[in-house]
């Protein structure tokens, strides 16, 4: 299969994903329904709206500074304007690829900093792992909070409460079984994949031995604060969604982020995930998606603005 094959079918397959759901949501929905969803939209405070997007505004440049603590650690003093501007863009490129906007960061940053690419990348891989293990801490707490809700929406789908304990019996015996496989086998796909993981441990420890861990931790956490903000102070917008316990919007804030690797940005994908955990809490399914939408597209429009103002600001900006 030739590449340029490879990298349409990494752009379009995402995109008919999210094309498909938002038809699959709105072909589950009564022409009543989609009236209601129209005037949620018209009746929004839009306030609310421009309040996360300047809220998000946060969450870029703390992402770009995090990002120059990295890069300082690894002997490269960048200019904070480039560091913000090529993140910008990275937002950009993931919409069209999901995750291609890693590659787009280092490659940016080779070409207007001199940064080695492989130096740079390997800085943006370790801020993945670390994204991921607050991403997981968030899960962690959504869990603990809903247990009680998910365990009563597994009961009412008809899943007995002794499938639950062997499906626990039969993950606890996997992992037991991974872990065995992982420190006595031989073989080499486990070799390999033993290789590249010290590779990630190793950018993991660079952190803890740099300078600056402790500003590089806290932005880590508050860039994920800022997430949570911007999507909480959007619940004030609409008036059936204004009282909705802090919980609720955790597992909803838990349910978008998941849903933003199904397709491009998570065209279709966010809107009906928030639109459906809202409506295992009461919330009408119009509501959840009117909701869902304003969200998503009051991001997208930012993420587009601030990745094209940034991608024609970088050469104008970096002129010798």
């Amino acid at each position: 299969m030739k590449t340029p094959f490879r990298k349409f079918l990494s752009l379009i397959i995402p995109l008919l994903i999210g094309l498909g759901i938002m038809y699959y949501q709105y072909s589950t929905m009564t022409t009543e329904q989609i009236e209601k969803t129209k005037i949620s939209f018209l009746k929004a405070d839009y306030f609310y709206i421009f309040l996360s997007l300047f809220i998000a505004l946060f969450g870029y440049w703390s992402r770009a500074y995090r990002w120059k603590y990295a890069l300082q650690h690894l002997g490269y003093q960048t200019k904070f304007r480039n560091d913000l501007m090529t993140v910008c863009v990275s937002y950009l490129v993931n919409l069209t690829i999901p995750r291609s906007g890693e590659i787009s960061r280092a490659a940016l940053l080779k070409k207007y900093e001199n940064v080695p690419f492989d130096k740079a990348f390997g800085t943006v891989v370790a801020e993945r792992i670390v994204d991921m293990l607050i991403f997981l801490l968030f899960l962690a707490i959504g869990f603990v909070l809903q247990f009680d809700k998910i365990y009563q929406f597994l009961i009412e789908k008809g899943v007995k409460f002794e499938t639950l304990i062997w499906l626990s019996i039969g993950g606890l015996i996997l992992v037991i079984l991974f872990v065995l496989v992982w420190i006595y086998a031989e073989w080499n796909i486990i070799l390999k994949l033993k290789q590249k993981l010290s590779g990630l441990i190793e950018g993991m420890q660079s952190i803890l031995k740099m300078k600056d861990k402790w500003n590089y931790i806290f932005h880590s956490f508050f860039i994920w604060f800022s997430y949570l903000m911007m999507f909480y102070v959007t619940i004030f917008a609409l008036p059936e969604t204004s009282n909705i316990s802090f919980d609720v919007v955790v597992m909803g804030f838990i349910f978008g982020t998941l849903a933003v690797g199904f397709s491009n940005g998570g065209l279709g994908a966010y809107p009906l995930a928030i639109s459906t955990v809202l409506f295992l809490y009461g919330i009408p399914k119009e509501t959840g998606a009117a909701f869902g939408y304003l969200v998503w597209t009051s991001q997208t429009l930012l993420t587009i603005f601030l990745g094209l103002l940034s991608y024609l600001l970088l050469p104008i900006l970096n002129k010798k």
